[in-house]
């Protein structure tokens, strides 16, 4: 199939309702904020993450749709079945010498791996297959406003040792929190480059199956921290031209997100609460708006 021709921008909108969309390690699995507004924050990783695991279910072991960081992998061993496909003994930390099998070895990658011609790679280990710099970028999401993170109290009705158990008496309590938001809306922001598919051999079809994995990859993602989470609203902005036709930012400022009529007065539980305006007067010629959602 053939690389994609258009250049394309993408607002992302998805909430969260009870739940912790991207725990902090750092800060004992806190919900991410900005500390200094206090909004919520996503990583581009963690989105990253959730679309590889829906392409990794849609598409299982078809060929040409594997995923390179993947739970679990060891990227020396993707590497060495890299340079065993094109039939080149890897040399530590080094690409081959010849220039035509280097970029053969990196194509094999991208041909191989979903995520590796979608996003690009660094693959510049022990056993090098050089690096990538993938057409789709995200940036972190942010909560269109402030989020408060509350700690719930849980209990557990075992425990793990007979040590804990005889020091309760047989009550076998273990008590436990976690940290939820009550409700949040987020705001990510996609950048598609025709120029750098062009390189990695990001396809059409590719493009379809990143569209449908922002569509549904939360409804494949459900565990009892996350709560409910759902995405709400995909607007995509294509451009006629491979280089594009408008800034980015320009578009981006046309997709204003505010509190529905009445509902500004309490904090928001829903999608409900917020309106969505999409000012197409200050949209350029060359640049079409789809909606999906």
């Amino acid at each position: 199939m053939s690389t994609i021709a258009h250049r394309y921008e993408f607002v992302y909108l998805f909430d969260v309702t009870n739940g912790n969309p991207n725990g902090d390690p750092d800060a004992g699995n806190l919900p991410r904020l900005d500390p200094e507004t206090n909004c919520g924050l996503v990583t581009d990783v963690c989105l990253k993450r959730k679309i590889r695991n829906f392409v990794s279910l849609a598409k299982e072991s078809e060929p040409g749709y594997e995923i390179y960081m993947q739970e679990k992998a060891v990227l020396n061993q993707q590497h060495q079945r890299g340079y065993a496909a094109i039939g080149v003994e890897p040399v530590s930390k080094k690409l081959p010498k010849d220039k035509v099998t280097a970029q053969e070895l990196t194509a094999w990658m991208c041909r191989n791996f979903f995520d590796v011609r979608t996003f690009g790679a660094v693959m510049t280990t022990e056993i090098n297959a050089g690096q990538v710099r993938g057409p789709v970028q995200l940036g972190f999401a942010t909560s269109i406003e402030p989020v408060l993170p509350l700690e719930v109290s849980i209990t557990r009705m075992a425990v793990t040792t007979e040590a804990e158990a005889e020091k309760q008496s047989g009550d076998n309590r273990t008590m436990g929190r976690k940290h939820i938001l009550p409700y949040g809306l987020y705001r990510a922001h996609g950048f598609i480059s025709a120029k750098l598919a062009e390189r990695t051999g990001f396809s059409a079809g590719d493009l379809e199956l990143l569209w449908q994995s922002l569509i549904n990859m939360f409804e494949h993602d459900r565990s009892a921290a996350r709560g409910e989470m759902a995405a709400r609203k995909l607007i995509i902005f294509e451009h006629e031209s491979a280089l594009g036709n408008a800034p980015a930012h320009q578009l981006f400022d046309a997709v204003e997100i505010s509190r529905a009529p009445g509902e500004d007065e309490r904090p928001a539980r829903s999608f409900k609460d917020y309106r969505i305006d999409i000012a197409h007067a200050a949209i350029p010629q060359g640049v079409r708006v789809i909606e999906k959602l």
